[in-house]
């Protein structure tokens, strides 16, 4: 696929796959929210700098994680070993939005064994997040937020694996970057109206409506890796 294009669609999975997003972060940006004074929360103006540091920190996360990984790609492509490396990943990366469309949709599971092998790294980053609980400041919800961005989570890892592919720092921090941008409408939505979004993304159709979506997306990533 071209940048453009996998941006677009990366986009689009965090956009779709929010809910996932929200039933995995939904229970910590309410327990954050619910943290901060009744001043703060009673008055939007108020709250909303503290939502965009929180999300701020874990898009940031997510743009390093992704500079990682496409460095990574790009020592593979030092190598002699692009072609190989970037279709493998782009199958793995397939595999598992395949994975995650099935999840969303309640039709298969596997993939909650994959972020249970995630919460071991989690338990050693978890205390570092406490320092910054009972967050005072939008700079301290910007610190939190990054932290956060390391929350084991099948979606984060399907786009992480994605962006191998990209063969460079900058174009695998900004697939990372497209993808969360796709979280944002979610998870901002839930920090002020945190009830009502998660009863109507409880509903069936519209979890299967997901499901189905970053289904799609996976058995395009696959049809590209077979035509590569």
């Amino acid at each position: 696929m071209h940048a453009e294009i996998s941006y677009i669609a990366a986009l689009f999975v965090g956009l779709f796959g929010g809910v996932h997003c929200v039933g995995m972060c939904g229970g910590i940006v309410g327990a954050l929210s619910f943290g901060l004074p009744e001043a703060v929360r009673g008055r939007p103006m108020q709250f909303l700098p503290y939502l965009f540091g929180y999300n701020g920190g874990r898009l940031l996360s997510y743009a390093f994680a992704g500079a990682l990984m496409g460095g990574l790609g790009m020592l593979a492509a030092n190598m002699g070993a692009l072609h190989e490396i970037r279709v493998g990943m782009l199958v793995l990366a397939g595999l598992f939005l395949v994975a995650m469309g099935l999840y969303l949709g309640g039709w298969w599971f596997g993939l909650a064994r994959v972020e249970r092998l995630g919460h071991r790294v989690w338990r050693f980053l978890e205390p570092i997040g406490r320092r910054f609980i009972p967050v005072r400041s939008p700079l301290n919800a910007l610190a939190l937020g990054l932290v956060w961005g390391w929350l084991p989570c099948g979606l984060v890892y399907s786009t992480l694996i994605w962006s191998i592919s990209s063969g460079s720092p900058l174009d695998g921090a900004l697939l990372m970057l497209a993808f969360g941008i796709g979280t944002l409408p979610n998870l901002l939505t839930m920090g002020l109206v945190a009830g009502k979004l998660a009863a109507w993304l409880r509903l069936l159709w519209v979890r299967r409506t997901a499901g189905v979506v970053v289904l799609g997306f996976g058995l395009y990533m696959l049809t590209e890796a077979a035509l590569l």
